[in-house]
């Protein structure tokens, strides 16, 4: 999926996701201590957060409050989506090469009272 570079760009600090989420820069640091979400740093290593990052916590958000799933499932999840993309991406590769378009071109002649209709495949 291609979003755009100021989705993408890294401006919020920790303390300014942790109001916009209401939750603790605790619970960021434990985020990224187990995996599930890598901030940007700055050359001071300053945590620097991203619009992209910000909603991705939110689906950690939703999937931890709401559905009480532990951080070890929601890593679990995560892995698995990852996973599944990357399996849809590839079949749909296969799709291509296995039903490539069809270029056909059809010919109808007409004979006394029946149709004769030839179909070229070449390509």
């Amino acid at each position: 999926m291609s979003y755009s570079k100021a989705y993408c760009e890294p401006i919020y600090l920790i303390s300014e996701v942790a109001k916009i989420l209401n939750i603790h820069p605790q619970t960021l640091r434990q985020y990224e201590r187990e995996g599930l979400v890598t901030p940007s740093r700055t050359n001071g290593k300053i945590r620097l957060y991203s619009q992209e990052n910000i909603d991705f916590i939110k689906n950690i958000l939703h999937l931890t409050r709401e559905l009480g799933i532990n951080l070890a499932g929601v890593s679990k999840i995560l892995d698995l989506e990852t996973k599944i993309n990357s399996l849809e991406v590839e079949i749909s590769e296969y799709k291509t090469i296995l039903n490539p378009p069809v270029n056909n071109k059809a010919l109808v002649v007409k004979k006394e009272k029946y149709d004769l209709v030839i179909i070229d495949h070449s390509n």
